[in-house]
């Protein structure tokens, strides 16, 4: 069985607070290409999405980033068309909020994952070198089959892009896929 995590694809990490800019507009349509087949193959689908207090003193992220993805805020949305198909099809499409770089942290992602004998991970979605990065660490140190699409990750650091799809591959033995 297999499951595709979106990871953050939301206003803020697209075009708002904290911006991929082109790179993350770039991979919309190619985000949503597979949620919808993975949805048709009825394969689990799930919105990893980060979640901020504005100026929480005690979260790490404070003094590194600006604030971004604040709870209520419309930067938390979900970007462009992808925000549509959560919203035809949400009970197809699990939601989780995240308040750490990985998806797993502090959430029921693996618990969800091994319920449904689920044994390998699509991700998608933006950073490539934080969110994604550290969401595939973590899968990889659990025993699950890690695949990255090229097509549908995205950064504002270019150089940190590059040097995660080659860790993704060197180090944790994933397979980097694209459809073009």
């Amino acid at each position: 069985m297999k499951a595709l995590i979106v990871i953050d694809y939301t206003v803020d990490f697209v075009v708002g607070k904290l911006p991929c800019w082109e790179p993350g507009i770039a991979i919309e349509d190619r985000i949503c290409e597979l949620t919808e087949q993975f949805l048709a193959a009825q394969h689990e689908v799930i919105l990893a999405v980060d979640l901020h207090d504005e100026e929480d003193p005690y979260h790490p992220e404070t003094k590194l980033f600006p604030p971004h993805n604040i709870r209520g805020t419309s930067g938390r949305e979900l970007y462009g068309k992808l925000k549509a198909v959560y919203e035809h099809k949400q009970d197809l499409i699990y939601w989780m909020d995240k308040t750490r770089y990985s998806a797993f942290c502090g959430t029921d992602l693996e618990l969800r994952l091994r319920a449904r004998g689920i044994h390998e991970v699509h991700l998608v979605g933006v950073c490539t070198d934080i969110c994604v990065l550290h969401t595939a660490i973590d899968a990889y140190n659990k025993g699950f089959h890690v695949v990255v699409h090229s097509d549908a990750v995205a950064s504002f650091n270019p150089q940190g892009h590059q040097w995660a799809l080659q860790h993704f591959q060197g180090s944790l033995g994933a397979a980097v896929v694209t459809n073009a």
